[in-house]
């Protein structure tokens, strides 16, 4: 039996192409399995997970919660902004509590930088990082090569276009890891005031001019700025905004060329992308939907096969 060269996920940063190839391969069973009359199978029956959301999320949860009953381990689920942690309990102090009911696997989402990381040297539990503060979210990362894999075949070669507000973006960041790491070439395009500094130093070009970036990619993954992280103003307007990064129908059919449109939810439409956009059939955001599920089912079971019982 193949296994991942890492005991977590805790980013795509200590992944290596080795383990991205197994968990493809994985996921690919098991969307096989999502598309059956039954959609379960036994294989985690005697795992239990917890699924701990220290911030608001409604999609990533859903998806593990989904793919965790899809395999058939038992599920908690801790929403923290009706917790103890209001009260003051400490990131350990909570776990532990959950530990100490015997949990084998932990999906955390959680504001700080690094909380995953943290969590992992303290507890003695499988961790998967389901998004820290800006910096990493492993799992939307995977779904998103995968879902440019069964598109266009491989992700090797590929140009792909990050646009939008990569400097609040975990998403971006783990994006970036993984396409590289797969032999893709990689630009960002938005506001200079949204593209973090060191991106460069990541082997990244920067475009700010959208129309060009579209010209150059075969797929771009668009993100929406996220309002929720700012405590400063970084454009002028959301109406400028769209004006400069927004993609619409015109924009796409004066390319003269076919590119993939990816993202990774929620969408602001009629900001980042118009409806016309999202739901045309250039559009592959409702299989990155699909492929979340196979891909998280792929990541909870190679990870289940290391515990020891």
């Amino acid at each position: 039996m193949d296994q991942l060269s890492v005991e977590h996920l805790l980013g795509i940063k200590y992944l290596n192409i080795n383990d991205i190839d197994l968990i493809f391969k994985t996921a690919d069973h098991f969307k096989e399995v999502i598309n059956r009359p039954i959609k379960k199978v036994p294989s985690l029956r005697d795992i239990t997970i917890a699924n701990l959301f220290f911030e608001n999320s409604t999609r990533t949860k859903l998806s593990f919660e989904l793919a965790e009953k899809r395999l058939s381990a038992d599920v908690i689920n801790f929403s923290a902004s009706q917790s103890s942690v209001k009260k003051g309990e400490t990131l350990i102090d909570t776990v532990n509590n959950i530990l100490s009911m015997k949990v084998d696997i932990v999906v955390m989402r959680h504001g700080n930088v690094g909380a995953g990381v943290f969590l992992s040297k303290h507890v003695n539990a499988k961790i998967i990082n389901a998004g820290d503060g800006t910096h990493e979210h492993p799992t939307q990362a995977l779904l998103d090569s995968y879902s440019i894999r069964e598109k266009l075949g491989s992700v090797k070669g590929k140009k792909i276009v990050i646009v939008g507000d990569i400097l609040h973006s975990r998403v971006a960041l783990s994006n970036i890891y993984a396409l590289q790491l797969q032999g893709a070439k990689v630009k960002v395009c938005g506001p200079t005031t949204l593209i973090p500094k060191y991106i460069t130093s990541l082997g990244v070009e920067v475009e700010t001019n959208l129309k060009k970036a579209l010209e150059w990619c075969d797929v771009a993954n668009v993100l929406r700025v996220q309002h929720e992280r700012m405590d400063i103003k970084y454009f002028p307007s959301t109406r400028e905004y769209t004006q400069l990064f927004g993609i619409n129908k015109e924009i796409l059919d004066n390319l003269g060329k076919k590119i993939v449109i990816m993202h990774p939810g929620p969408i602001n439409r009629g900001v980042e992308i118009t409806s016309d956009v999202a739901d045309s059939n250039q559009s592959i955001i409702l299989n990155q939907v699909e492929n979340g599920v196979a891909i998280r089912m792929a990541v909870i079971y190679l990870l289940a096969q290391q515990i020891k019982r």
